[in-house]
């Protein structure tokens, strides 16, 4: 019995020189899991810092200085229906401030319809105003509005579109989905590009990866320098981005301003007449060459081309049981036409 408290003081003392022998003993190692259970996550050193990588601030710097320029567009158009009833349609789009007046660029198909009610919201959310058109260009999607604002607003610089390389950075800025001040980053993936558009073709598109949704039409597209190098115009299909969008060059927009600051309107140029194109077994049909070409279908009275001595066609022509013109409608709409009834006449075409 008497060997037992020896046994227990000799454990005891064997086991402070065990412990205290360790070269990385210490008092605090005894307290270490129940100090550390004050934080049960952890986050890089870095994130202390806010520091940013040279692609990331130049993205937050050019923010900082477009998102103020560019504003929010909403619109009440009056359109017609098939039984020639007017009805309001209410539209969304973006536009960008070109001067400190508040003169704004944005699409045609933005603030389309009949005598149109536009109202322009500035990035602050708070200032709004209403817009009136100064001018048009349907053949290129743009058109400039004016508002009144009470003191000097902020603008965009316009860069140069002609000199735009594939694989060079661009911003987008817009508001898509009505979701305001939305910021979206790419390359240019083409350009040149010829689009179809609903009513007309444009030609020597930007394409660009940037997300560009519904609700961003009328918006800049930015370089890496912050200047606009085209506006926002459409995309490839109609469920969204997929990474295919299309931007009006921005030297397509400097025309119109340098001719409203010249002239204080805006006027472009008609040649005056209505086409179709015709090509293929049509074409033959009707002695032309194959390969195609457009059909003239009216010339307008006192027109350019009217002047130059372009004539519709003189002579109603039936080929098949179809006129060549409505012959060439259907064939662009993809629809067949029937083979020629035995009372129908073939005659040749003439103009």
């Amino acid at each position: 019995m008497r060997l037992r408290p020896v046994l227990w003081a000799l454990m005891i003392v064997s086991g402070f020189v065990y412990l205290t022998s360790k070269a990385d003993w210490s008092v605090r190692r005894i307290f270490q899991p129940i100090e550390s259970t004050g934080r049960l996550w952890s986050a890089p050193e870095v994130a202390r810092t806010a520091t940013f990588g040279a692609d990331e601030q130049n993205n937050i710097d050019i923010y900082r200085i477009a998102n103020a320029a560019t504003v929010n567009i909403s619109s009440i158009v009056y359109k017609e229906n098939w039984f020639l009833q007017v009805y309001p349609e209410r539209g969304q789009g973006s536009g960008f401030i070109v001067n400190d007046e508040g003169m704004i660029i944005t699409n045609r198909h933005v603030v389309s319809g009949r005598a149109p009610e536009i109202q322009v919201t500035l990035a602050d959310r708070k200032s709004q105003y209403k817009a009136r058109i100064l001018g048009v260009d349907d053949n290129n999607d743009l058109a400039l509005l004016k508002i009144t604002p009470k003191g000097k607003l902020p603008h965009l610089r316009l860069g140069d579109s002609d000199v735009l390389v594939v694989g060079q950075k661009v911003i987008a800025i817009g508001n898509p989905f009505g979701l305001d001040g939305t910021l979206t980053t790419g390359v240019v993936s083409a350009v040149g590009r010829t689009i179809r558009g609903e009513s007309t073709t444009y030609d020597n598109m930007i394409q660009t990866d940037a997300a560009i949704n519904p609700g961003n039409s009328g918006g800049p597209l930015l370089d890496s320098h912050g200047s606009v190098i085209g506006i926002n115009t459409m995309i490839y299909g109609t469920q969204g981005s997929i990474g295919i969008g299309f931007a009006m060059p921005i030297n397509r927009a400097r025309a119109i301003l340098d001719e409203y600051q010249s002239l204080g309107r805006i006027a472009r140029p008609m040649l005056g007449i209505s086409v179709v194109y015709v090509s293929g077994d049509l074409a033959e049909a009707l002695d032309l060459p194959a390969a195609g070409g457009l059909l003239i279908q009216d010339v307008a009275s006192g027109s350019t081309a009217d002047e130059a001595g372009l004539r519709r066609p003189q002579q109603s022509v039936i080929v098949g049981n179809y006129t060549p013109l409505s012959m060439a409608r259907r064939s662009m709409a993809g629809i067949p036409c029937s083979a020629p009834s035995a009372a129908s006449g073939r005659e040749t075409f003439s103009s």
